[in-house]
């Protein structure tokens, strides 16, 4: 039986806007984005394109558009099924959309500068382009993880929890590939990558959770 919700023509403008958005991505360079959908089970692509990164890159922009669009989509529709939201409200996508870019983006901008401050900023670039590809690589699975939950089935609480565990499995899968290919560099300095574990990886999170979970 298909779901009658007033809200659905907004969250089809925004599935649109974020499968042109892709569809441009994938234009502005054909082999990478053919590449990077097998990020996932092949190292390839960060191999090849680690080493060509730039400050700003219209592939990984364009993607990271489409990364926090889609997250705010499912941010939306968990809000509505938990909490009983039974509309969609402009301000309040607004409000989601500008705090998961920023939060995404203050977090770049303070592991760049800890870079900066340690003199490791190769080493920083190259973890935080694993990173970003892996989170990007997210984005591209909500676009139909979303479509789904809306014009689907009636979303049910196991339902959200697979797909909630299906893109945490992916995000850590991306962090465990992130540390296996400094390894031995973590190992002499395990102290800091404790440190920085904490730090920036869970306790950002935990804030999060707090905000937002429990107040």
């Amino acid at each position: 039986m298909i779901r009658e919700t007033p809200s659905n023509e907004l969250f089809t403008i925004l599935l649109v806007a974020c499968l042109l958005i892709v569809a441009i991505a994938k234009l502005v360079s054909s082999k990478r984005f053919n590449e990077f959908i097998y990020v996932f089970t092949n190292s390839k692509y960060l191999n090849i394109y680690a080493r060509d990164q730039k400050f700003f890159d219209k592939f990984d922009a364009l993607l990271f558009v489409n990364l926090i669009i889609s997250a705010s989509i499912f941010v939306i529709l968990a809000l509505q099924f938990f909490n009983g939201i039974d509309y969609t409200s402009i301000n309040l996508l607004f409000k989601i959309t500008v705090g998961i870019g920023s939060f995404i983006l203050i977090k770049v901008l303070i592991e760049r500068l800890i870079g900066s401050l340690f003199e490791i900023d190769n080493l920083i670039d190259t973890y935080l382009f694993q990173k970003i590809t892996y989170k990007n690589y997210l984005g591209l699975m909500l676009l139909p993880i979303n479509a789904f939950l809306i014009y689907s089935f009636k979303p049910s609480a196991p339902l959200f929890y697979i797909m909630l565990g299906l893109l945490f499995v992916v995000n850590i899968t991306g962090l465990v590939t992130s540390f296996k290919r400094h390894q031995s560099l973590i190992k002499t300095n395990f102290f800091y990558f404790i440190l920085y574990l904490c730090a920036l990886e869970i306790a950002p999170y935990i804030i999060l959770y707090k905000v937002f979970i429990l107040d």
